[in-house]
């Protein structure tokens, strides 16, 4: 694969960086999205799919993109916008889009407001707490991490985090009254460094979580929308919110090898998943595993 050539945009309040990987075919370009997830995590992905061009991106707050308006918060909707504007400065679609977690939320939210700009997206376990019989609760949940994270800093925040991620199961109102977690179990710093700008547990945890999908312009969309989860992730709480887009959109989701994040790159070695996660996202772009819309 070519190597990737890196562009920046301003956007409203970030400036944001993108990277191309040219292919060597004529199909539609391919973004690979996640949030908070950077373009890093998605190095092993791109690189099975030669034949496409291939885009990736530092969602506003992480690694390389960075706010300039100093807002606390990023929301959906900015970061739906984000992505319009990468979409325009790479071609203007209508593309394909692989997102996954915050980015499948962040994906959702473009589709219906700009359906004409995404052929295919595949929405990989996106944590849509709101469409959950358990919202409340779930919801809860979410403030109770982001209020550890700002009371504790960010060993605790992220221990309470990955609680919650690896919950099996409807939450309860009794998930913050239960004991913390070591972060220390985790691998993660007991102290606190005073900082409190994490780009997940500060600025995308709670506003992710909460968005209230458009389901009426998203039924409505020219997309072609596939909702997608990993088999190794039954009864978590992003597995779950694909099953209930699915649900909403009613469009079957599509079973992925793998678990919420086994297909990305990270500090702890190649993607175990992978190759099978990009075998099955090939035959589905292709049409292969088309789920029916009720």
């Amino acid at each position: 694969m070519t190597a990737p050539q890196t562009h920046t945009i301003e956007t409203v309040g970030a400036v944001v960086t993108y990277d191309v990987r040219p292919g060597t075919g004529d199909g539609p370009s391919l973004l690979l999205i996640g949030s908070p997830m950077a373009a890093s995590g998605f190095v092993s992905l791109a690189a099975h799919f030669p034949d496409r061009t291939v885009v990736t991106y530092d969602p506003r707050g992480a690694e390389r993109s960075r706010r300039t308006d100093g807002a606390a918060v990023s929301t959906p909707e900015e970061h739906a916008d984000d992505l319009a504007r990468v979409v325009g400065a790479v071609g203007g679609g209508p593309v394909d889009v692989l997102a996954s977690s915050g980015g499948a939320v962040n994906a959702l939210v473009l589709v219906a407001r700009h359906p004409e700009l995404v052929r295919t997206l595949v929405a990989h376990e996106p944590p849509a707490s709101q469409l959950l019989p358990d919202r409340e609760a779930a919801l809860a949940a979410c403030r109770h991490v982001h209020e550890t994270y700002l009371r504790s800093g960010f060993g605790a925040g992220m221990a309470e985090f990955v609680r919650l991620v690896m919950h099996q199961g409807p939450l309860t109102e009794d998930f913050g009254r239960q004991s913390a977690a070591d972060p220390a179990a985790f691998g993660l710093p007991a102290g606190d460094d005073g900082s409190r700008d994490d780009v997940l547990l500060a600025q995308n945890l709670i506003s992710c979580n909460a968005h209230e999908h458009d389901v009426a312009a998203l039924r409505a969309a020219s997309t072609r929308i596939v909702p997608a989860v990993g088999e190794g992730s039954a009864g978590q709480l992003a597995h779950r919110g694909g099953l209930a887009v699915g649900a909403a959109l009613g469009v079957e989701p599509v079973v992925f090898p793998g678990d919420h994040g086994s297909f990305l790159d990270s500090p702890y070695g190649p993607p175990a998943d992978v190759a099978a996660f990009a075998a099955r996202l090939r035959e589905v772009l292709a049409g292969d595993r088309i789920p029916a819309r009720g």
